[in-house]
C-alpha cells in the first residue's frame, strides 16, 4: 500500500460494532466502546485506544472500530475511547479530562473494583493526537501506567504549533490567546514524559501529518528523563497503515502491544 492510499484504506473500512458500550459524563462524546475477544482466547494485554483527529470534533472513533475489532480478534480486549473535542464542548482540559475519566472508566467495567488483578495495567495506546492524550494522561496519572504506545503521536507540541500542523489545530485545541504560552507547556508530552511508565513509539518515516522528527524529540526528552522509551521507526509507512488490519504496520502495532515494550532507556 502506498502512503497516499492509506488514509483511502483506513476510512473506506466498514466500521464495527463493539460488544458493549459505557458512558462516564453526560455528554454524548463521553463513551466508551469494549471490544472483547471471544471467550478463552485472551492472549494479551487490556488495551484502551485513544483516537486521534488533531482533536476536532469532526473525527471520532469510528475510523479506529475496525481496528479495536482486529485487536480483539487477536485476544486482546480493547475499549475504544471517546470524548469531547474542539467544536463539540471539548478542548483543553475538558479534552484531557474526559480521556483520564474514560481510562478509569473503562478499568471498572473489565475490574469490578477499578484494580487488575495483580497489578496488570492496561496498556494505554493512541493514535496521532491520540497519542499526545494517552501520553499526557500517562504523565498525570497518579499510580503506576504500566506501557504507552503512541503511534505518529504529536508528542511535541511546541513543534506542532510551529509547525502549524493542520492547520494550526494545537492553538485550537489549547486556545490562542493569553496564558498559551502556560497552557502548551503543560499539555506537552515532551516537556512531562510518563515516568513510571515505560514508553514505546511507532512513526513511519513517510508520515505526512505529524513529522517523525516529533517522536524523535519526544524519545530523547523521555531518555533524559529517566523513561524506559523505544522508538521504533516503520521504513516506508505513512500515518494511517499502523490502524488497518491487512498491513505489515498494523501486525507491527499488535506486536508493540503485546508487549512487554522497553526495559531500559
Amino acid at each position: 500500500m502506498s502512503v497516499p492510499d492509506e488514509e483511502a484504506a483506513l476510512l473506506g473500512l466498514a466500521p464495527v460494532a463493539p460488544h458493549r458500550s459505557l458512558t462516564y459524563g453526560p455528554h454524548p462524546d463521553q463513551r466508551v466502546d469494549l471490544y472483547d475477544p471471544a471467550p478463552g482466547t485472551v492472549r494479551g494485554p487490556h488495551v484502551v485506544l485513544v483516537h486521534g483527529g488533531f482533536w476536532r470534533a469532526a473525527y471520532d472513533r469510528t475510523h479506529l472500530s475496525p481496528a479495536a475489532a482486529a485487536l480483539a480478534g487477536q485476544g486482546l480486549p480493547v475499549a475504544l475511547v471517546e470524548y469531547r473535542r474542539v467544536g463539540a464542548g471539548g478542548g483543553g482540559e475538558r479534552t484531557f479530562g474526559d480521556v483520564a475519566a474514560a481510562v478509569a472508566a473503562a478499568t471498572g467495567a473489565w475490574w469490578a473494583d477499578g484494580a487488575p488483578p495483580d497489578g496488570l495495567v492496561p496498556v494505554l495506546a493512541g493514535h496521532s493526537a491520540g497519542g499526545q492524550l494517552a501520553l499526557l494522561t500517562a504523565a498525570r496519572a497518579a499510580g503506576p501506567t504500566g506501557r504507552v504506545v503512541a503511534v505518529a503521536p504529536v508528542a511535541d507540541l511546541a513543534a506542532a504549533h510551529r509547525l502549524g500542523l493542520s492547520d494550526h489545530a494545537v492553538a485550537a485545541l489549547l486556545g490562542d490567546g493569553p496564558g498559551f504560552a502556560a497552557r502548551l507547556a503543560a499539555a506537552d508530552p515532551v516537556r512531562h514524559p510518563p515516568v513510571g511508565a515505560s514508553v514505546t513509539l511507532l512513526h513511519g518515516t513517510d508520515d505526512p501529518e505529524v513529522p517523525p522528527r516529533l517522536s524523535r524529540s519526544f524519545a530523547a526528552a523521555a531518555r533524559a528523563a529517566g523513561v524506559p522509551v523505544a522508538l521504533r521507526e516503520l521504513a516506508g509507512v505513512g500515518h494511517y497503515a499502523p490502524f488497518v488490519p491487512s498491513t505489515a504496520a498494523f501486525r507491527t502495532l499488535l506486536e508493540e502491544l503485546r508487549g512487554p515494550g522497553p526495559h531500559t532507556a
